[in-house]
C-alpha cells in the first residue's frame, strides 16, 4: 500500500482512521453512511473533506485536493490518497480486511484504482469532483478513464517568461 507518510509516521501502526469525504456527493454520503455502521478493527472516524474541522484537524493537508480524491488520515498523521486510501479503510473493518490485503497486492491495487476511477467517473457526470486540468486524465463513456501524459501539444507546457 503506498502512502504520503511523515518521517514521524513511519513504522508506528495504525490505531485510527479519519476518513474525510464529499459531503455534497450523494455516491460519498452513502459510502459513509454504509461505513460507520460496519464494524471495525480499527476506529474509523468520517469528518467532511474542506470542512471548517478538517481544515482545523488537519492543517497541512491540501483541502482542494480531498474534495478531488478520497483521503484518509492515520493517527500518527499517515495520509493515504485514492485506491490506497480504500484499501487502508477495507483494512479498517472485520468484515474486509482479506478483502483489503487481496487488493494490496500488484492485480489488486489495479482493480482498486479501477473502482476509484469509475466513482471519479460517476462523481464527474452528477457534476461533483474536479478533474484537475492539464492532470493527463481522460473519460470517454466507452473506454472510461484513460491517462494521457500532457505534453506541448495540449498547451500544458509552460512558456518561458
Amino acid at each position: 500500500m503506498t502512502a504520503e507518510t511523515p518521517a514521524r509516521a513511519a513504522g508506528i501502526p495504525v490505531r485510527a482512521l479519519t476518513v474525510l469525504y464529499d459531503a455534497e456527493c450523494s455516491l460519498c454520503a452513502f459510502v459513509r453512511d454504509w461505513l460507520v455502521k460496519q464494524p471495525t478493527w480499527v476506529p474509523l472516524e468520517t469528518v467532511p473533506a474542506g470542512s471548517a474541522e478538517a481544515r482545523r484537524r488537519f492543517p497541512g493537508l491540501d483541502h482542494r485536493a480531498t474534495l478531488d480524491e478520497i483521503t484518509v488520515v492515520g493517527d500518527a498523521g499517515q495520509v493515504y490518497r485514492g485506491a490506497a486510501a480504500w484499501i487502508v479503510t477495507l483494512w479498517a473493518l472485520r468484515r474486509h480486511r482479506p478483502l483489503a490485503h487481496r487488493l494490496s497486492t500488484p492485480n489488486g491495487a489495479r482493480l482498486a484504482r479501477g473502482a476509484v476511477l469509475a466513482a471519479a467517473a460517476w462523481r464527474g457526470a452528477q457534476g461533483r469532483g474536479r478533474t484537475p486540468q492539464g492532470s493527463g486524465w481522460v473519460y470517454d463513456r466507452r473506454a472510461g478513464w484513460t491517462y494521457h501524459p500532457p505534453g506541448c501539444a495540449d498547451g500544458g507546457c509552460a512558456t518561458p517568461s
